[in-house]
């Protein structure tokens, strides 16, 4: 079988030239590089690759094939994929189809057999940028409208992708065993396991679109609301900040990831800013400030909170910390409220396929509405003239 030539061009010029892998034609999108050795099938379906070419800094890719256990969504997100010696068979029992086909099956236009360190070098170098990946016909044209492609599709930075990927309509996700609490998750971008992981500890999750009123939310009754990850660039994204700062003003419970984090971090009045090339992989050291563990987390942004590491801030609702850094950069990776119910980190405790350490996470999240429930209901006791608080009628007891 004859290979067919597909060539990559960066929008500063330079090219590399391969085979086509997957589907055949051109795309465009920014390339960012994932260092995970493993999970490329949830990468595949992370809404959050929205609008992004991913070049796999490991060399073999495709090895277990695909399943259909293992997607993080309904399809393929990513514009275009770049592997260097992608998988001749498959060799896994759990395996239906191969990851070229499943490529072509969805449309997804990619390339192998370039020097990905070279290329993740180049990007570490000059920082992300817009990328087209050109195969078969399209790969036939000079290099300079090849070039001219690139440079007239949409950049990151301004793009606003959150409604490309949300849900349509609200669905929810049943808790495991004994409801404890209700959790509206707004879909900025969320993946399946997110859900799961809130039903394992006893949350009944309501999935709903990002576009939802404070209203219809409220609606709800959540004991908690949920700001997913998601693609595109933060400063865009206003609604899903108006109705997280609705939220604090109301005292509901709030945790973001990801993009959620970066919602919150707007929400409180922080800014955001672009990355040079972003952390993507699933081996990015992170210290959780407040118990000075070490944590190796999933991560995948571009942009990040521009919130002060040296200090607390004071914000519209009350004293903020930064509660986690990311140890090879020192960029912020977590945002804790002193005086609301709201955190949030900009990784993934969900984390198919791993690592798992950030888990604990979600329990600080039923904590957090476990907590608040209390304190509303000493509040009503209160405001009722009942019984006072177990913890004040203990106090100097026997």
């Amino acid at each position: 079988m004859t290979a067919t030539d597909a060539v990559l061009v960066l929008e500063d010029g330079r090219t590399f030239r391969g085979e086509a892998y997957g589907a055949i034609g051109a795309t465009f999108g920014e390339a960012v590089f994932a260092t995970g050795m493993t999970g490329y099938q949830e990468t595949l379906t992370d809404p959050s690759y929205r609008g992004q070419v991913v070049v796999m800094t490991a060399p073999h890719i495709g090895n277990t094939g695909v399943n259909d256990e293992d997607p993080e969504s309904s399809r393929i997100w990513v514009s275009g994929y770049v592997v260097r010696d992608p998988a001749r068979r498959v060799s896994n029992w759990r395996a239906v189809r191969s990851l070229d086909d499943e490529l072509a099956a969805q449309g997804v236009v990619g390339i192998s057999g370039i020097d990905t360190r070279a290329l993740t070098r180049h990007l570490r170098e000059r920082g992300a940028m817009r990328v087209g990946i050109f195969s078969g016909e399209a790969a036939e044209q000079d290099a300079g409208a090849l070039l001219a492609q690139v440079l007239e599709s949409p950049e990151m930075k301004g793009a606003n992708l959150v409604g490309d990927v949300t849900t349509a309509e609200t669905y929810v996700v049943p808790a495991i065993g004994e409801r404890r609490f209700r959790v509206a998750a707004v879909d900025l971008g969320i993946k399946s396991m997110t859900p799961h992981r809130m039903a394992e500890r006893g949350i009944e999750t309501h999935v709903v679109p990002a576009g939802i009123s404070l209203p219809e939310l409220l609606e709800l009754e959540p004991d908690g609301v949920f700001f997913s990850n998601g693609p595109g660039d933060p400063a865009a994204a206003d609604a899903a900040v108006e109705l997280a700062r609705g939220l604090l003003e109301r005292r509901v419970p709030v945790f973001g990831i990801c993009f959620g984090n970066q919602m919150l971090g707007r929400a409180l009045g922080f800014g955001t800013y672009k990355l040079k090339y972003g952390h993507r992989g699933i081996n990015q050291p992170v210290q959780d400030r407040l118990t000075g563990k070490v944590e190796v987390t999933a991560h995948n942004h571009g942009f990040a909170v521009d919130a002060p590491l040296d200090r607390v801030s004071d914000t519209p609702f009350g004293r903020v910390e930064v509660s986690h850094v990311c140890l090879n950069d020192g960029v912020v990776e977590g945002l804790r409220c002193l005086d609301v119910p709201a955190f949030s980190v900009q990784y993934h405790p969900e984390a198919a396929a791993g690592p798992h350490d950030a888990a604990y996470l979600f329990d600080r999240f039923v904590e957090l509405m476990r907590d608040e429930h209390g304190r509303s209901v000493e509040l009503m006791q209160a405001e009722k003239g009942g019984a006072p608080a177990v913890n004040e009628s203990t106090e100097g007891g026997a």
